[in-house]
């Protein structure tokens, strides 16, 4: 972001296509690397060091194929039982297996998916391993897709059986047949190979609730689509009137269907100041929060080098916070932009460094534990993003894979063009090769400042084509699927008392069951306890409001299978912590009709646990429930099987088995009706009552 907002030309270049990776289509296709190790039989170094596992993670690189490369993963030694495994980002009903046999191929005897509930499921064997003709090897392995959904893939080799040093490069999952892996490294160029998957061929002038024959610029969607952020520049409206030079105005979606918008309103202070260009850079899942260009000192002054964040209450806005960013630097005294993601996990950021690759960078800080506004040192998103000349205005989408930014440095048809690109893992440093996005939306025109909500169908971008008296308008253009980030659910609802159904205010925790990886935390609104967060598809989630004096009853929503944006309703409860109070473990699952515990359970237990250990005084309770289905005594017998099996779980982690009681109650104690699967599901439970605090 530019704190002026001053043009910046933003215009079709040369395309760039995805190297080995075989184009999207238009339907949902998913290819997906490996983005964690899991286990490796043996290694010749560590970490991002040549020859290391963690080199078979993100796309495969090794290149020139057929010779021994640092960025692929050797074994220590020669034997019958090395292996590798990996996991995902995300679960896929898998199609196919690639493995990337980059050098001295023939060594894999047998491949194992790994699906979300831990299960193994053999793919691929080769009882005779041995050396191949050729000097490298893309494994591709078919199968029919099954009903379960692949999370990860194990593959073991026999290198005894293949003389010399073997290597793996890369290995990656789909939802689809083709080949994923193009051997011969050449694709189509140039505009043509573009045209057909990009976006419609027409730009929408939000209209006059939106714009004005003054510059407006820099739009910020909410992610629910509702609330349009953006700055005008010396408009009469300002605080400061037409000597301001910027303002931060909102405008509110009147019609869904017609996509057309209410009259904007300014925001006012303490966001907007009288003789400042104030700008909003992104905006919080639930509207709460929000960052602002410019660090807001408590003289009233600002510090165009930095950013801060503000909080919407009662009252409105609240004064903006400085972020304080570990080391922050910034050569280039005249631009700097910001985004925060979705999950406010991470701040991204284009400034100037000396450890930069050339003019603006993007680089990315997180969250310092414990330390409340307060970023690690920013860390440079690699080579494949960064340019040696200017590369800015990032976005990135709701599902906190897919980045929007722009660049000088890739060639275009003017000063710069918008790009795309997908995030392969979490180091933030492995990014598949950026696309340009077409023709339409870069033009020889001013276009930037790219921005898209959760549903991830239409896009907002500034642009001088057509705009109001000559000036520069904001617009919307819809997104074709290639371009479309992956898949999310924004789920809404409210934080309430479980007993008096009053809403609390309280902060919001949602994980990843599959790995136990908190995601993100949000706020609820100070006036009605609401609550907004994005998921993005293929993980199964737990969530749960924290609030003094209240024990979480934690949910879950299973989005694995979604296959397209959807809204959800979701309200979570608050349990008083009070002897005599009932707390429902809702996350914790077992296999059917048995009472060992899936691994999707374990960050649930773990929160019993630290609430045990941190009041060792406490006793509880747990009381195990089923359905009404079967025979009444085996469902008795379940049930006490479950709870003791919760019981022992606790007490083999520390928690004194004394004070722990248990009982079993089967079928006796429904608490919704028995006569269709979505209520009778309900009477599947676990819970725990506070018998002594």
């Amino acid at each position: 972001m530019i704190n002026s907002f001053a043009s910046r030309l933003l215009a079709i270049g040369p395309v760039v296509i995805l190297l080995l990776l075989a184009a999207p289509a238009a339907h949902a296709q998913r290819v997906l690397w490996a983005a964690r190790l899991v286990a490796v039989s043996s290694q010749k170094a560590d970490g991002k060091d040549p020859f290391a596992p963690s080199q078979v993670l993100s796309t495969p690189n090794a290149l020139p194929l057929g010779q021994i490369s640092n960025d692929a993963w050797i074994p220590r030694k020669e034997g019958p039982n090395e292996f590798i495994e990996v996991r995902f980002a995300r679960s896929i009903a898998a199609q196919q297996v690639t493995i990337v046999e980059n050098f001295n191929p023939g060594s894999v005897t047998k491949v194992e998916l790994i699906d979300t509930k831990g299960g193994r499921h053999e793919v691929y064997t080769n009882e005779k391993p041995g050396p191949l003709p050729e000097a490298f090897r893309t494994l591709e392995i078919r199968f029919p897709v099954a009903e379960y959904r692949t999370l990860g893939v194990k593959v073991y080799m026999n290198t005894a059986k293949v003389e010399g040093v073997n290597q793996i490069d890369a290995i990656g999952i789909s939802d689809v047949a083709a080949t994923m892996v193009k051997q011969e490294f050449d694709a189509p160029k140039g505009p043509d190979a573009v045209l057909s998957t990009q976006f419609d061929s027409t730009l929408v002038n939000l209209g006059p609730n939106v714009n004005t024959r003054y510059v407006d610029t820099h739009p910020v969607i909410s992610p629910d689509g509702r609330t349009l952020y953006f700055a005008r520049e010396s408009n009469p409206l300002n605080v400061g009137g037409s000597r301001d030079p910027q303002d931060v105005f909102a405008s509110s979606l009147i019609s869904g269907k017609n996509k057309t918008w209410g009259p904007a309103k300014n925001l006012g202070g303490p966001v907007n100041t009288p003789d400042d260009p104030n700008g909003i850079a992104s905006v919080s899942a639930n509207g709460q929060s929000a960052i602002l260009i410019n660090i807001y000192n408590r003289d009233g002054t600002i510090d165009p080098l930095g950013c801060s964040l503000t909080k919407r209450t009662r009252m409105g806005w609240t004064t903006p916070v400085p972020q304080v960013i570990k080391d922050f630097v910034n050569l280039d005294k005249e631009h700097v932009d910001f985004f925060l993601a979705t999950s406010g996990k991470a701040l991204l950021m284009a400034v100037e460094r000396p450890e930069g690759k050339g003019g603006q960078d993007l680089f990315v800080s997180f969250p310092v534990p414990d330390s409340p506004n307060t970023w690690t040192k920013p860390k440079n998103l690699g080579t494949n993003v960064n340019t040696d000349k200017s590369d800015f205005a990032p976005f990135l989408a709701a599902d906190e894979k897919t980045l929007y930014f722009a660049s000088e440095g890739r060639g275009g048809y003017g000063k710069s063009d918008i790009f795309y690109s997908k995030r392969l893992d979490d180091t933030w440093t492995n990014w598949t090769t950026p696309r340009n996005l077409g023709p339409v939306v870069n033009s020889p025109d001013f276009d930037a400042y790219y921005t898209i909500s959760a549903a991830g169908q239409d896009a907002y971008l500034v642009s001088s084509r057509n705009g109001t008296g000559g000036s520069k308008d904001i617009f919307r253009i819809s997104l074709a699927p290639a371009f479309q980030p992956e898949v999310v659910t924004l789920v809404t609802g409210r934080v309430l008392d479980v007993n008096t159904k009053k809403p609390i205010r309280a902060i919001i925790h949602y994980e990843n069951l599959l790995t136990g990886e908190e995601i993100g935390v949000t706020e609820t609104d100070p006036v009605d306890g609401s609550y907004t967060i994005v998921l993005p598809s293929g993980v199964q989630y737990g969530m749960r409001a924290e609030a003094k004096g209240y024990i979480a009853e934690n949910t879950n929503l299973d989005v694995t299978v979604k296959d397209k944006y959807s809204e959800q309703k979701e309200d979570l409860f608050l349990v008083p912590f009070n002897v005599g109070q009932t707390v429902k473990l809702n996350n914790i699952f077992f296999q059917q009709s048995k009472y060992y515990l899936n691994t999707t359970s374990y960050p649930e237990l773990a929160r019993l646990i630290r609430i045990m250990k941190e009041y060792p005084s406490v006793e509880i309770k747990i009381s195990g429930h089923t359905d009404n289905q079967g025979d009444p005594a085996l469902n008795l017998k379940l049930s006490q099987d479950r709870v003791n099996e919760v019981k022992k779980y606790l007490s083999s982690h520390g928690v004194n088995g004394g004070r722990i009681t248990t009982e079993g109650f089967g079928g006796s104690k429904p608490i919704a009706s028995n006569d269709q699967e979505d209520t009778r599901s309900k009477n599947r439970r676990v819970e725990f009552t506070i018998t002594k605090k």
